[in-house]
């Protein structure tokens, strides 16, 4: 099942890509982060918050990436980000990345809650999974 979805734009600049104008792929990963970070700000989710208030993190336990075709320099792209599963501990997005409808990347990318300062894994509150689960 699939739920909250969200999309966000990224311009391609010189800068992300390599000598042949082609997106260096661990750019990618940083498309995908920051269209995560975006979806939780829609969600009004604050991770500073979070950090500070509840003694929680998001972090990325696992990632399965498939490269299917480049992104180029002066390509404006969207970064798709889809709840497809969420339990007490842990997040489990899709990420798409495409050019107009052409898919680019698929991502399959797991988040868990840590202790800010211990780093160990720890429950997702009700209250921030209700906010995952609304949209």
């Amino acid at each position: 099942m699939v739920r909250n979805q969200f999309s966000w734009p990224v311009q391609i600049y010189y800068e992300d890509t390599d000598s042949g104008g082609v997106v260096y792929h661990s750019n990618y990963l940083n498309f995908m982060e920051r269209a995560r970070t975006e979806w939780l700000r829609s969600l009004k989710i604050n991770q500073q918050i979070l950090k500070k208030e509840l003694n929680l993190l998001f972090v990325v336990h696992q990632i399965n990436i498939k490269f299917i075709k480049p992104a180029i320099f002066n390509d404006l792209i969207d970064v798709e980000t889809a709840l497809k599963q969420l339990t007490s501990v842990r997040v489990k997005l899709e990420q798409h990345i495409k050019r107009n409808h052409d898919l680019l990347i698929t991502a399959s990318v797991v988040i868990v809650g840590v202790n800010a300062r211990t780093f160990k894994p720890v429950r997702i509150p009700e209250q921030i999974k209700s906010l995952m689960e609304c949209k």
